[in-house]
């Protein structure tokens, strides 16, 4: 089952995960399963104003917040994925972000970042704000997977979450 995105126009900053996972797909909710630190980070970095669940996801928009995938299709991890799917959803992602015109989409790894970019898999990203964007006027970030099973620990995910807090709060995009 496809998971809804939770999109308005003019986010803060819409986060894309690479594809639903089992527990999410049948929930019917983004980030649902039990070892996700997504909600965790998002309250620990102050994006929210407490922490919320999975079962919560919608309330997102209330902080000017949402939730896509680069791929729709349900998998038990990212690598049962094939590259067909992964460019697919790139495009579809870019559609997205001209129409909804978020102030940052924040990107949950930086496989997804390569794969909406179109980049190879040993090309090099760094986490955090990237230099340039594909689509005018919003700014691009990469993050930290918020799953359990990334080696990262928990400090510096949060770091980085807190940096994009930062952003938000810093006012108008520098290229608009």
């Amino acid at each position: 089952m496809a998971l809804p995105d939770i999109v308005m126009p003019g986010l803060d900053v819409l986060f894309v995960g690479y594809n639903p996972g089992m527990k999410s797909a049948d929930t019917g909710h983004h980030f649902a399963g039990p070892g996700n630190l997504f909600w965790a980070l998002l309250a620990d970095s102050n994006l929210t104003g407490h922490r919320l669940t999975w079962a919560q996801d919608h309330e997102l928009l209330v902080w000017r917040l949402g939730l896509t995938n680069l791929v729709e299709r349900e998998t038990p991890g990212s690598a049962d994925l094939v590259p067909d799917e992964r460019r697919a959803g790139a495009a579809v992602l870019r559609q997205k972000l001209v129409r909804l015109k978020p102030k940052i989409v924040a990107f949950l790894g930086k496989d997804i970042f390569r794969a909406y970019r179109r980049l190879t898999a040993s090309s090099t990203v760094s986490w955090g704000i990237q230099t340039d964007g594909l689509v005018d006027g919003v700014w691009e970030a990469v993050l930290p997977n918020p799953s359990r099973r990334s080696t990262m620990p928990y400090d510096l995910r949060l770091r980085y979450f807190s940096e994009l807090k930062g952003l938000v709060e810093w006012g108008p995009h520098p290229r608009s």
